[in-house]
């Protein structure tokens, strides 16, 4: 098991820090540590683009589609280096790390070329229409449903049904749709994969209003939402193959490399535990010291699925980092609540805005459900890891 990099991967990270501290001690210096998806929005799509022509926007696609071929080291470090810089969260994520993969790995080569640039070069932005208010963790229960209709402009999948939780569908250009199309099928099978263009007036887009004040979530109505026959994904019938296959891009860098804005949000605390007198107390000194070791554990974690060799494939040591940052960062939240005391009960203005570390605290209470909850990431790490028998279904 590797636990630090190689030469050339250290030489690639000072090449990605030098670039980004420029960007952000220069040009978008306006937008550096900007998060919220509801921010600067405009400046936000304007460092997409500079992303995209720098040939930092997504390096791991191949050298043919504009990224670089990077590595995972190489994807790893960049984004250590990203959240070090204070670089603003990525408007272009969904597209980037999870439609611009999928259509790499399974599209066909007319999507690839009509939708990969504009995803590259931050032109167009992209949502994720998978959970549904009847199928969260339980996915494949999936029951907006998609049929294929002749019409004007030729074929269409016409697409009813809803779908929740959909990040930045407020903003995007296209959704990707899991959507049933054999009628009278259950689970997993007949589920189509389907590109939806957003523009149209069949397709309505709530917000949900979180408990921190924003609504960077929302619900997405279908209402005979049209989009063309060859806008699909692999093989009707074969959309729980390229689902599973997205979320395993998803399990990928961005999850190795966010110990980073962990760290930055642990020195936060140290800073106040300090200034507050918090430090003083036993028990909270005690706490902050167990969420250290915590976070130093996650560090290891994060380098052992690299490979033994190159540092560039994925080990079954992976299946296990959701479950365990999730339930660090969320008993770290109610940390940081304990060390601010009544101090991080109160927001300082009439917009609902808290500071830093209260907004942390509200938004981790979601981590252990979002994105599979413990449960089922028991259930992974049993089943594929440890190869245990499955539980019984009813």
């Amino acid at each position: 098991m590797k636990l630090s990099f190689t030469p050339e991967q250290e030489a690639f990270r000072q090449e990605a820090a030098a670039w980004l501290k420029d960007q952000m001690e220069g040009p978008f210096a306006d937008i550096k540590g900007e998060a919220t998806l509801s921010g600067k929005l405009d400046r936000r799509r304007e460092w997409e683009k500079a992303l995209g022509q720098a040939g930092w926007s997504a390096i791991g696609w191949p050298k043919k589609y504009g990224g670089r071929g990077a590595t995972l080291a190489e994807q790893v470090i960049f984004s250590e280096e990203y959240v070090r810089a204070g670089a603003p969260g990525r408007v272009g994520h969904i597209g980037v790390e999870l439609a611009g993969p999928t259509m790499l790995h399974f599209g066909s080569d007319t999507q690839k070329e009509r939708f990969l640039k504009p995803i590259l070069m931050g032109e167009e932005f992209w949502a994720q229409g998978y959970s549904e208010p009847s199928a969260g963790s339980d996915l494949s229960n999936v029951r907006t449903k998609a049929s294929l209709e002749d019409g004007p402009n030729g074929r269409q999948w016409v697409i009813e049904g809803q779908k929740t939780w959909t990040s930045y569908a407020h903003i995007a250009d296209w959704i990707f749709v899991l959507a049933r199309t054999e009628p009278g099928t259950v689970g997993p099978k007949g589920l189509s994969f389907l590109l939806v263009p957003m523009d149209q007036d069949a397709i309505t887009v709530r917000p949900i209003r979180q408990m921190s004040g924003e609504a960077d979530f929302n619900e997405t109505f279908f209402d005979g939402a049209r989009t063309d026959e060859e806008n699909i994904v692999g093989a009707p019938g074969e959309g729980w193959k390229v689902a599973m296959g997205l979320l395993a891009f998803e399990r990928g860098v961005g999850a190795l490399a966010q110990q980073m804005s962990f760290q930055i949000e642990f020195d936060s605390l140290l800073d106040a535990a300090n200034r507050n007198g918090a430090m003083e107390d036993p028990v909270l000194r005690l706490r902050i010291a167990e969420a250290y070791a915590g976070l130093k554990v996650m560090r290891y974690r994060s380098l052992r699925t690299l490979s033994d060799d190159d540092n560039s494939s994925m080990q079954n040591a992976a299946l296990s980092y959701k479950l365990f940052w999730a339930s660090w960062h969320r008993k770290f939240g109610e940390l940081a609540m304990d060390v601010l005391g009544a101090e991080a009960e109160l927001a300082p203005g009439a917009d609902y805005k808290f500071e830093p570390l209260t907004h942390m605290f509200l938004q981790s209470r979601a981590d252990t459900i979002y994105g599979g909850t413990n449960q089922i990431q028991r259930n992974i790490v049993a089943e594929r890891g440890l190869r245990l028998p499955r539980e019984p279904r009813g």
